[in-house]
């Protein structure tokens, strides 16, 4: 900076006196272009969501206080034209019913897990008296923030979210700025910034493997689900680590690549009969892939559980009625979703930053598809 300037930099703030020490945040020029909730929302640190129910003062959406106020500090900066500030404040509340709970999920129709889930959080819910809105999101970018503000408009006074795919997700933005509780079901944020529930996964299949390795079994193979899926990794990892446990090398070889399907079960059992030293249990990794594996053995004259043992995961109603019934896992919906209600009874701080992830147990079930090996008959 040359010395003439440095004096009137000087001079002007001298000048100015008391103005010179105060910062003072002024609205920003936006030329011709009209000022939009997506500048705003990024001013605000907030979603477009939120800035639109502040805006539009929708009814019984509970937006924290602070939150209210940054959203109208930032239109007031950026110019936004509305006819009185004062006029942003909180809509009326809508009349609240005691214990609404607002159950948003991403995909209802195509299993049932989602349907189990909402069964146990019903069972629960009613329990107390407590009615529960469900609706589906699909994911979709633009209807999911709006099918969660129609259920936050009902005047609920907490709200699950479910994914049918346990995995990590990035949570809609309008769930961290409510102002009531909220709660993850088969899902889970990098920041822990609410209540989680998951199946144990890794323990389930542990516990799977580990009953195999119990009644003899030493050559177990598995048939995978879509490897990207943190459900197939976590089923894979517990059978490790049983194998592990018990002494039992893994063998790359008795690990068959599938996709959940009959199909895949089917045609990775024939691969794996096709190994010099089969395997005499094969751990199937849902139900749906171990109806394939029962068609491949008795395709092959085999006899289940008397030439080689099955155990399937999920627990689906088919795996009572195959043929011998089929020993399997309980995927733990249905107890998710009770918990889910019963965490909500929790007192509720908003102050809490992290929350922890809670797995939920995957019980084994034993029926009939699981024997102890045939004894072997040298020459």
């Amino acid at each position: 900076m040359r010395g003439g300037d440095r004096g009137r930099s000087t001079m002007d703030a001298e000048g100015k006196g008391a103005a010179a020490t105060t910062t003072v945040r002024r609205p920003r020029r936006t030329g011709a272009r009209r000022v939009t909730m997506i500048d705003i929302a990024r001013e605000a640190g907030c979603s477009q969501a939120t800035v639109s129910f502040v805006l539009n003062r929708t009814a019984g959406i509970r937006i924290s206080q602070q939150t209210r106020e940054r959203v109208i500090e930032a239109a007031r900066a950026l110019g936004y034209a509305a006819a009185s500030f004062a006029d942003l404040q909180p809509a009326p509340p809508v009349v609240r019913t005691d214990g609404l709970i607002g159950f948003a999920v991403d995909q209802l129709a195509t299993s049932p897990e989602a349907v189990v889930a909402i069964e146990g959080a019903r069972q629960a819910a009613w329990g107390a008296g407590n009615i529960i809105l469900v609706a589906q999101t699909m994911s979709d970018p633009v209807m999911e923030p709006r099918t969660i503000a129609a259920l936050l408009a009902q005047g609920v006074s907490a709200f699950i979210y479910m994914t049918i795919f346990t995995r990590e997700i990035v949570a809609p933005p309008v769930l961290k700025e409510l102002d009531v509780p909220v709660i993850l079901l088969n899902c889970y944020t990098a920041d822990h910034a609410f209540p989680s529930v998951v199946p144990g996964e890794i323990a389930g299949g542990q516990s799977a493997t580990r009953h195999l390795i119990e009644m003899g079994h030493r050559r177990i193979g598995t048939i995978l689900g879509e490897s990207w899926m943190e459900a197939a990794q976590d089923r894979l990892e517990g059978y490790r680590r049983a194998l592990a446990t018990a002494d039992i090398p893994f063998d790359p070889s008795l690990v068959v690549e599938g996709d959940w399907s009959a199909s895949a079960g089917y045609h990775g059992t024939r691969k794996l009969l096709q190994l010099r030293d089969r395997p005499t249990a094969i751990f199937c990794q849902n139900d749906r892939t171990a109806i394939g594996c029962f068609e491949a053995l008795k395709e092959a004259g085999l006899s289940i559980p008397e030439d080689i043992s099955v155990v399937g995961y999920d627990d689906e109603e088919i795996s009572r009625h195959l043929h011998p019934r089929l020993t399997t896992s309980i995927l733990p919906h249905r107890a998710m979703g009770q918990w889910a209600i019963e965490r909500l009874s929790e007192p509720f701080d908003p102050r809490q930053k992290r929350h922890p992830i809670t797995k939920l147990e995957c019980p084994l079930v034993k029926r009939d598809s699981v024997g102890p090996p045939r004894p072997f008959v040298g020459s």
